[in-house]
């Protein structure tokens, strides 16, 4: 018999904690609903609202998005960006940046935009008392395409992956992925709950976390440093290329997200693509062996003293997770305690202050981006400490089109 828990995980709803068993039964009621509708990858859901009897969706062809964002770039090369600099964008863009659930009004207009009626589904229950909106939503989404404007991703990267036998490769895959459950395992230790999730590249991983803020996206960022930590101390310990060398890095970005099909059904579990994925693999092709790069972005953060929202860049976000790390202080490591972590920007004393090193680099295409070397040194009790990334006077060979000063 399937426990409320075990059909939890089985369906990919973690982040909710353990499901009753009408729960289960509504989502699967309503996933056969939605799985009938999406045919098989031809269509998506874009937006739902429900009703006394069920819920109504808009469905439309997996393709109208790609056509309205063409449309939008072709006005944009007409007419160029506005006197505010600010470029057009699809609408369709737009919407699928906010939550699917809309009200009755929202989804006439769009069915007016996109020349589409909006489909009933008569259901059982009651979306938003028998099943809340917000696993109501997650099953949409299952069925949809999402654009996240500002979340934290990872990229791991093994070095000279390619020229490993297929055996090594595999080896040092599942060595990466146990560092990756060890890491997540610590944080739970510490009451820091990250919902990660990931998907390979072939020789490595991008993760990220499903919760959407500042701490989610400094979770991560801690979450990284356990990553390569647990691995620094593997290959202290192993044989010659069981345990992987890695090089990582770390930007906040826009990302589409979707659910690729699996068989005749969407996976459980989401993949994304876009400005922040471009963006690291591109600099992970600068990176050295052992490097940490972050990218040069902005984030939102909210401002405690005004309530406001404003936006911090990536040498603030660095001190403002610097300020977090004292949460992980007595997480054990290997068997050893540890007694402080610290995690900084490098660069080099002018003066009477400490200025941080920003780097210009291009890749195969010529075009270019910012970025920051990190460093991450983590202080144990009853052992040597684990220095993790690359120390500015080991950059000798990082190729770099210029360099400045913050």
């Amino acid at each position: 018999m399937t426990t409320g828990n075990e059909a939890t995980v089985k369906l990919g709803y973690q982040e909710f904690g353990e499901l009753s068993a009408d729960e289960v039964r509504w989502i699967d009621c309503l996933d056969r609903e939605l799985h009938r509708l999406w045919g098989l990858g031809k269509n998506l859901i874009l937006v739902w609202t429900p009703d006394e009897l069920g819920m109504h969706v808009l469905v439309i062809p997996h393709y109208t998005i790609g056509e309205h964002a063409q449309r939008a770039r072709e006005e944009m090369e007409i007419n160029g960006p506005s006197a505010l600099g600010i470029q057009p964008s699809s609408f369709v863009e737009d919407v699928i940046a906010n939550p699917k659930h809309v009200t009755p009004d929202g989804m006439r207009h769009l069915g007016v935009l996109m020349e589409h009626e909006p489909v009933d589904i008569r259901l059982p229950f009651r979306p938003g008392q028998d099943l809340s909106y917000e696993l109501v939503e997650a099953v949409i989404k299952r069925y949809s395409v999402s654009y996240i404007e500002d979340r934290a991703v990872a990229l791991f990267d093994i070095v000279g992956f390619s020229l490993l036998s297929p055996l090594q490769q595999v080896t040092q895959l599942n060595s990466l992925a146990y560092s990756v459950n060890s890491a997540y395992s610590k944080m739970l230790e510490k009451n820091i709950d990250i919902s990660f999730t990931r998907s390979t590249t072939g020789d490595g991983f991008y993760i990220w976390n499903r919760d959407r803020s500042i701490q989610a996206n400094v979770n991560l960022y801690h979450f990284m440093h356990l990553v390569l930590a647990d691995n620094a101390i593997a290959n202290s310990k192993s044989s010659a290329q069981t345990t992987p060398e890695l090089r990582a890095c770390f930007h906040i970005g826009g990302h589409y997200e979707f659910y690729q099909s699996e068989g005749l059904n969407p996976t459980v579990y989401s993949y994304i693509v876009g400005d922040v994925t471009i963006e690291l693999a591109r600099m992970i092709d600068c990176a050295g062996a052992g490097q940490v790069l972050v990218g040069d972005f902005l984030v939102p953060i909210l401002d405690r003293d005004t309530g406001l929202t404003r936006k911090i860049g990536t040498v603030d976000f660095i001190e403002y997770t610097q300020r977090s790390l004292s949460r992980l202080e007595g997480i054990v490591l290997s068997g050893d305690e540890v007694d402080d972590i610290r995690c900084y920007l490098t660069g080099e004393k002018r003066g009477d202050d400490f200025a941080i090193r920003k780097y210009l680099i291009a890749d195969k295409h010529g075009r270019t981006r910012d970025v920051y070397n990190a460093k991450i040194n983590i202080y144990r009790t009853q052992a040597d400490p684990i220095y993790l990334g690359a120390q500015t006077s080991d950059l000798s060979d990082f190729k770099c089109v210029s360099e400045s000063f913050v």
